[in-house]
Parts: structure tokens; C-alpha cells; sequence
């Protein structure tokens, strides 16, 4: 018979509990001792500010969805008591809706980091494509979510959203009958979309577990993109780790606040207070901000199936960077030709996004189709290419001997015993 095993702990119930289930343990392990490359700067803080995004939706979207009536002669109403009625109703609406578009920006620059970084190389190549099924799964729960208001906006961009599943032969027309409930968007749409955006977020609970597990088996990535030798080049998660995330974090709320209290309705759109009304089209139908840059390589393709495949593949596609890049060296700071071109693709995506936002004619439809054809040539052929031809500047040995010699701060005095040793 198995036994109850010790424990450490000096608290005795945290103690009894952790003897028979070592879940203090397992914490105490990944988040306290738990070794984080000593030269991780502010962008690593960005994993951590998403996860803490995704509690305060779950959170925010439980005590809205109390309040919430899914039907299609209720949701806007019920919306707006939640706003004039209900005790801080105005608060978890205003603090849900805009954190969808802080949970984006914190996942946007996660995400990029990857990218200059080489976060997805071997042998972190799952923790990647878990992340880019995350983003997938955001983006539908974003997107369901942005239709329950059912003011104009949100009608119009869920008839042309599902209608693009109808682009593909022979199952296409069956998907958007299922997605609709019907033969167009209407009650029965509203009430899928409602559950699906209740159930999606737990999805994604889990999902960003599997992430942070994937994580802790293969470690942390860092700026110079090479793996820590020995305790020399690593600090504990906590204090050194937990201080920095935390300072990142109060930074980050402080802005969120400001855009909660101060300018609530900012990133939304205007339309969206107009009840939605199947009769009369909106002028301008655009989606969210976060997802204007797919919206416009749907739109710069004239074939419609054409359109959501790019739309869908360019998303799928960061799946495959790891195999895509063939370059040894992880990071651009080693990499000055690649680093150009990272800048640009950066550049590329905000100009995609601005372009997505306008209507699609003249001389914008023009820049989204340079826009897009560079997006999949950056992936398709620079990053191969490149990978191969390109000589990256030399790596440095050990990251404590970038850190000493360019002076590392507190980080840096943190393992100065080991280092004389070594």
C-alpha cells in the first residue's frame, strides 16, 4: 500500500494536504525554484500578462452572462441594463469588452517576441504550435463574443464571417446552415454563438495549461536564443522573475484602466449602439481591430475561396516556422540580414491592419495585396532562404558571460559565486 509521503511545508494543513496530494509541491517547484534564464528582459513578462487577461475575462464574463438574455428581441436591451441597471454592471462590460482588446495586444506582442527571438525552434517546436491553437481559439471566442451585443455590427460581421465557410465545394453550404441553425443568422445563431463563447474560454484555460507545462519541460527561451550551461547563467523564478512579471503587470492594468475609465468606447465601433436590423446594411462592415490584418487578405484576393484560404492559411502557417526556418541560430540579434527583414514584416502587419479598416477599393485594395503577397513571401521563401544563406555574428558562450560583461544589474550579481567557481 502506498504511503503518505512528506512534506516540507511548516504550515500543517498546507502540510497534511500536500502529503497526500504534492500540489504545493509541483507550485513550490515550477514557480518558486523553477530556473529562468538570467537575461530575460520586459517581453517575457507578456505570457504572464495574458494569462492573468484570460482570468479577468473568465471572470468579468461570468457575471455578465447572469445578466445577459440570448434571444434576439433581448440581447441588445439586456446589454443595455446590464449598463444603466444592474450594480456595476457598466464596469464588467466596459472591463470585459476592452479586455479583449488588451488580452490581443498582450498575445500580439507575446507572439512577436517569438518571433524575433526564434522561440519556436527546437525543442520548443509544441509549446509553438500549442500557442498558434490558442490564437485560433481566441480568435473564434473573440469573435462569438463580439456578436452578442446583436447591435449592427455584430449582425452584418456574423452574416459575412459564417458566409465565407459557403466559399468551400460541397461541405461549405452544410457548415453555415449548422453555424446558423438555419437559413440565416438569427435566434437560434445568436443562442450557439452564446454558449460557444461561455465554453471556448475553458478551452482555453486548458489549453494555456498545456502551454505553460510545455514550457517548464523544455525552459524558457532568452534574448541571446542560446541554452543556459549550468546555475551560472539561471535565477529562480521567484524573487527575480515574479518582481519583474509583477512590475509589467501594474504597468500594463494602469494602461487598461485608463482606457476602462477614461475611453471605454474607443476600440469598439460606433455601430455596434445600433440595434441590429437584418433590412438596412451597415456602409462599412469591418470586424474588431485585432483582426483587421486577416480581414484585409480576405478582401485583396478578388476569389472568394481564394480569400479564405489565405485568410485561414496565414494563421495556420506560423505552425510550421519551425520547419520553415532553417537557420541555427534562434535569435535576430545574431541574425542582422533576417532583422531587416523582421522589421518589416512587422511594418507589413500594421499596414495590412490600417488597410483592413478601409474600404476595399483603389489604392487600398492595391497595398493589401502587396501586403499579403509579402506576408506569405516572408514566410514561404525569406525565411528559408535566408536560413540558409545568411552568416549570423557569433554567439556568445554562456549567457552569464553577455550578462557580466555587459553589466547585468541585480540579475547579474545573483550567481556571481558560481561564475568565479566556474
Amino acid at each position: 500500500m502506498a504511503q503518505a509521503q512528506a512534506s516540507k511545508f511548516k504550515n500543517p494543513v498546507v502540510n497534511w494536504i500536500d502529503s497526500r496530494l504534492p500540489i504545493f509541491t509541483m507550485l513550490d517547484h515550477e514557480y518558486n525554484h523553477y530556473p529562468m534564464p538570467r537575461n530575460v528582459n520586459y517581453l517575457w513578462a507578456f505570457g504572464a500578462i495574458a494569462g492573468i487577461m484570460l482570468v479577468i475575462m473568465i471572470a468579468t464574463g461570468l457575471f455578465l452572462a447572469m445578466q445577459y438574455s440570448s434571444h434576439t428581441s433581448l440581447a441588445f436591451d439586456s446589454v443595455e441594463r446590464i449598463m444603466r441597471d444592474v450594480n456595476y454592471g457598466w464596469l464588467m462590460r466596459y472591463v470585459h469588452a476592452n479586455g479583449a482588446s488588451m488580452f490581443f495586444i498582450a498575445v500580439y506582442i507575446h507572439m512577436f517576441r517569438g518571433l524575433y527571438y526564434g522561440s519556436y525552434k527546437a525543442p520548443r517546436e509544441i509549446l509553438w504550435i500549442l500557442g498558434v491553437i490558442i490564437f485560433l481559439v481566441m480568435m473564434g471566442t473573440a469573435f462569438m463574443g463580439y456578436v452578442l451585443p446583436w447591435g449592427q455590427m455584430s449582425f452584418w460581421g456574423a452574416t459575412v464571417i459564417t458566409n465565407l465557410f459557403s466559399a468551400f465545394p460541397i461541405v461549405g453550404d452544410p457548415i453555415v446552415t449548422l453555424l446558423w441553425g438555419g437559413f440565416s443568422v438569427d435566434n437560434p445563431t445568436l443562442n450557439r454563438f452564446f454558449a460557444l463563447h461561455f465554453l471556448l474560454p475553458f478551452v482555453l484555460l486548458g489549453l494555456v495549461i498545456l502551454h505553460t507545462a510545455a514550457l517548464h519541460v523544455c525552459g524558457s527561451n532568452n534574448p541571446l536564443g542560446i541554452d543556459a550551461k549550468g546555475p551560472q547563467d539561471t535565477v529562480p523564478f521567484n524573487p527575480y522573475v515574479t518582481i519583474k512579471d509583477g512590475f509589467a503587470v501594474v504597468i500594463f492594468l494602469i494602461i487598461y484602466a485608463i482606457f476602462v475609465f477614461f475611453m471605454p468606447n474607443y476600440m469598439g465601433h460606433p455601430d455596434n449602439y445600433i440595434p441590429a436590423n437584418p433590412l438596412v446594411t451597415p456602409a462599412h462592415i469591418v470586424p474588431e481591430w485585432y483582426f483587421l490584418p486577416f480581414y484585409a487578405m480576405l478582401r485583396a484576393i478578388p476569389d472568394k475561396l481564394g480569400g479564405v484560404l489565405a485568410m485561414f492559411g496565414s494563421i495556420a502557417l506560423l505552425a510550421f516556422l519551425p520547419w520553415l526556418d532553417r537557420s541555427k541560430v534562434r535569435s535576430c540579434k545574431f541574425r542582422p540580414v533576417y532583422r531587416q527583414f523582421f522589421w518589416i514584416l512587422a511594418i507589413d502587419a500594421l499596414v495590412l491592419g490600417y488597410a483592413g479598416a478601409m474600404p476595399a477599393e483603389g489604392a487600398w485594395l492595391i497595398i493589401a495585396r502587396i501586403g499579403t503577397f509579402y506576408y506569405f513571401f516572408h514566410f514561404l521563401v525569406l525565411l528559408p532562404v535566408l536560413g540558409k544563406l545568411e552568416r549570423p555574428r557569433p554567439l556568445p558562450t554562456s549567457i552569464a558571460e553577455s550578462v557580466l560583461k555587459g553589466g547585468g544589474g541585480i540579475a547579474a550579481g545573483a550567481h556571481a559565486k558560481p561564475m568565479e567557481k566556474a
